[in-house]
């Protein structure tokens, strides 16, 4: 993951999830993200951060 920004595809990709629970926990807020036009992004830190908080066992 190079880039600053990623797509919901990329962020399914790298989470090893399907894209439709992706844009599901987007919309819902739990994976912070932005949109850019109609189309959403996330950052790679908020990214880090949502995993980092999983691994101390939060719940989603």
């Amino acid at each position: 993951m190079d880039q600053e920004v990623l797509t919901v595809a990329q962020v399914a990709k790298y989470l090893q999830i399907s894209e439709m629970t992706t844009y599901k926990l987007v919309q819902q807020g739990k994976i912070p993200a932005f949109k850019i036009g109609r189309h959403w992004r996330v950052k790679k830190e908020d990214l880090a951060e949502f995993i980092e908080k999983r691994k101390k066992g939060e719940r989603i």
